[in-house]
């Protein structure tokens, strides 16, 4: 019996030994794998295995990286992604970074959750030369379609009127004018992508916004965080990452059967849209290190269609909820449409350079609105420095766009919505350096021209024909909620036709 209870006692402490003995090993091989060099950037003591993890709000993100740069500086690194991010603060900052030394982080890194939905294929998380070969057939076939030239603004104007119309039919009652704002800025999209638009009660495509609504929304949410720290374990687990893998599946669903009906009439010596190109270049390739195949092609139409969409959307909706807040501002902008435009005709992108103070509006909206406030992370494509500090090949970089757009040393009231931060002594507008919304060097967003010229003509469309004011008893606010896209709390406005 005493040797019994021995033996058991022998294998049960031999149990513990294996335990603890795990336990060093994972702690150890944390610690290797995260060394950093002595002159990496300074940032707060890291738990083994889940780094900040603990530390971040994914809700207020952007407002905890700047208290972090007030304790440690404007360049600072944190434990993130299962690996090293370092966040960099300010205009110099950033720009350094972004264009001075472009070259030197122009990769992506590899982000599990995204990873899951579209691999390493598309146009914004991919790498090296498909990345070069499909963000340039991009830039060339958008050009060829319309993007920054007349023929498209014709397009955008019509669709105003159609959005106009829309909103009228509400005849001045409290109503959500997001779900019509979607509609409207993703028609112009889809014109270019899939060769037309859609009624604004078709309900297929709602469901497919709804979806991208949604998808955007949750990125901010906690288990994606989780999952992008341990995605080998919260793959098994219930949660938001998974939802949106889901809703992520209709949408490539929906896109699939957009992509077969091109290709059952696709004509190649008239192409109709950017899948059509797309298919054409296709059937050119011959080369087995082409990334022209349908599954890039499938990625590439879903980061247009989600990027076309839910960005301008945003900074339309932040736009009448700023106007609702200042309505002097709202007022003064409507003197200038009356006085350039009138009534009789819709605006045009020639308006622009006589309606200075619109203009400085339509600016001064998109640098409150903050929509990417954490911008897209790059990643060292080798061994090199900012500022004072090394960074090692393969380090994440956050180049945060907030940091930029409310930089204290750029911007006279960096914090106020102030139309005259665009605006000189002689009221004329100006431009000014550290106005970088659509983030800047090699990786710069593409939609940029599509989304200045979409922005400014809905903005003076809807300002042409409505007054814009809170729905009584409903103080607006300018909270914020935050996901992958910073974006104003729901509300609801009254449209009232001038």
């Amino acid at each position: 019996m005493e040797a019994i209870k021995s033996l058991l006692g022998f294998e049960w402490m031999d149990g513990i030994s294996i335990v603890i003995f795990l336990c060093v090993f994972v702690l150890l091989a944390d610690i290797l794998k995260n060394r950093v060099p002595s002159n990496f950037p300074p940032g707060p003591w890291a738990l083994p295995l889940i780094g900040d993890l603990h530390r971040i709000k994914a809700s207020r993100i952007h407002v905890q990286l700047s208290e972090f740069a007030e304790k440690y500086g404007k360049i600072f690194s944190l434990r993130l992604f299962g690996g090293r991010v370092v966040v960099i603060n300010g205009y110099k900052l950033v720009r350094e970074a972004l264009v001075q030394k472009g070259k030197d982080y122009v990769d992506r890194p590899f982000v599990p959750l995204s990873y899951a939905m579209m691999g390493d294929k598309g146009l914004v998380m991919s790498n090296n030369n498909p990345w070069k070969q499909q963000r340039r057939f991009a830039l060339h076939t958008l050009r060829n379609f319309g993007v920054g030239k007349k023929t498209l603004e014709q397009s955008i104007q019509q669709e105003g009127q159609y959005l106009t119309k829309a909103l009228a039919n509400h005849k001045g009652q409290p109503m959500n004018a997001q779900p019509l704002i979607i509609s409207a800025v993703s028609n112009i999209i889809n014109c270019l992508v899939f060769g037309h638009r859609y009624e604004y009660a078709d309900k297929r495509f709602q469901s497919i916004l709804q979806d991208l609504k949604e998808i955007v929304f949750l990125q901010g949410s906690p288990s994606v965080q989780i999952y992008n720290t341990f995605p080998w374990l919260m793959k098994w687990l219930p949660g938001s990452h998974n939802k949106i893998l889901t809703m992520f599946k209709r949408i490539v669903d929906f896109v699939e059967i957009k992509i077969k009906e091109h290709r059952d009439s696709l004509d190649p010596s008239s192409p109709r849209d950017y899948i059509d190109c797309f298919l054409t270049e296709m059937g050119e390739r011959d080369d087995k290190d082409s990334s022209f195949d349908i599954e890039n092609l499938c990625s590439c139409t879903l980061d247009l269609f989600g990027a076309g969409t839910e960005t301008t959307t945003t900074t339309l909706y932040w736009g009448l909820l700023y106007m609702i807040y200042y309505p002097q501002i709202q007022e003064r902008v409507q003197a200038e449409i009356d006085a350039v435009i009138g009534s009789s005709r819709v605006p045009s992108l020639n308006d622009k350079e006589d309606m200075p103070y619109t203009n400085a509006v339509v600016h001064e909206i998109q640098r409150m609105a903050d929509i990417v406030p954490l911008n897209v992370i790059r990643m060292a494509t080798k061994d090199t420095t900012l500022d004072k500090y090394t960074i090692p090949k393969g380090t994440i970089i956050m180049p945060t766009l907030n940091s930029v757009l409310h930089d204290e040393a750029m911007w006279e009231t960096p914090h106020s919505f102030n139309p005259q931060h665009f605006l000189d002594r002689d009221g004329q507008f100006r431009k000014r350096e550290a106005f970088l919304p659509f983030s800047a060097g090699k990786r710069v967003c593409i939609g940029e021209p599509l989304a200045k010229m979409e922005i400014f003509l809905f903005f003076t469309s809807l300002l042409q024909r409505f007054s814009f004011s809170a729905v009584d008893g409903e103080q607006p606010s300018l909270d914020f909620v935050l996901g992958f896209t910073r974006s104003p709390k729901p509300y609801r406005v009254c449209a009232v036709p001038r």
